[in-house]
């Protein structure tokens, strides 16, 4: 961004806006409009989002780390972020898209987006190797829906699926598993590898698939080879790769695994989904 030295009018006019952001957000605005300095970035995104959090979301922003979720555990939603994205454009100076803005879903995102925005770098959300799948296209084309879908993100990278499921605490098969201390089954892990492997035959595009598959379609049939290597409870991010092995109709077999934060967590070395396509249209 071009440094300025602003008008008496303007400096007014950032401190209007920025009146009800915590201490320092105004101060950090006018000296990042008049020296280009990117690390004070990160505490005016924060100053302005922690403006629009309800009180009591407010400590949970102090603490968030990079896979804090926007929408589940701080409150933003779409509207809210809307207004987020207005500001943080006036205050620093830069235009958003709105297609890139739909990929924001962690806290990680929307603090890494905004600050290489403000310094004009390139982002990878944009490498054309990554195809990410927006939470929308993810929620209208799966046929699980919560409280049984779990997958927050996901993307495609050179032919594997990869996807994201942060462990709430409020997943209702929890009050029971176990008492005082909730873990997340092992069966669910590979239940959401499985949800992983019906996306990919949904959004991946794959060459391999001749036609769309049909949602109502797809059904677990087996899976070999499964191993559990850690204990996963609330707050702990699963990350879920599946890689194709074999897809050809009706059945579709992937390996798949989980990491929590690079460590081994699960592994399938296969899982078969039965599927079908949509009817191909009558020709003339």
């Amino acid at each position: 961004m071009p440094t300025e030295q602003l008008t008496e009018e303007e400096i007014e006019g950032l401190k209007d806006s920025l009146k009800r952001c915590p201490e320092g957000t105004f101060e950090a605005a006018v000296k990042y409009r008049e020296t280009g300095d990117s690390s004070l970035v990160e505490g005016i995104v924060m100053g302005i989002v922690k403006r629009y959090l309800e009180p009591e979301m407010r400590p949970k922003l102090d603490d968030a780390k990079d896979s804090t979720l926007l929408m589940e555990d701080l409150g933003i939603d779409s509207l809210t972020m809307m207004e987020v994205v207005i500001l943080v454009e006036e205050t620093l100076g830069v235009s958003f898209d709105n297609d890139e803005l739909r990929e924001i879903r962690t806290f990680g995102d929307m603090r890494e987006f905004m600050t290489a925005k403000a310094g004009g770098e390139s982002l990878a959300i944009d490498d054309a190797n990554v195809q990410i799948i927006p939470i929308n296209d993810i929620l209208e084309c799966m046929p699980h829906q919560a409280p049984f879908l779990f997958i927050d993100s996901a993307k495609i990278v050179e032919g594997e699926l990869s996807a994201t499921y942060k462990i709430r605490g409020s997943e209702d098969f929890l009050q029971g598993h176990f008492k005082h201390n909730p873990v997340f089954p092992a069966s669910i892990m590979i239940e959401a590898l499985g949800q992983v492997g019906v996306l990919y035959l949904l959004k991946s595009g794959a060459e391999t698939l001749v036609r769309e598959v049909r949602p109502d379609s797809i059904y677990f049939t087996s899976c070999d080879g499964v191993r559990c290597h850690r204990v996963c409870k609330p707050g702990d991010v699963l990350t879920m790769t599946i890689t194709p092995k074999r897809v050809r109709r009706p059945l579709a077999t992937f390996e798949g695994s989980i990491t929590v934060e690079g460590e081994k967590t699960a592994y399938a070395e296969s899982i078969t989904l039965l599927f079908d396509y949509v009817e191909a249209a009558p020709q003339g």
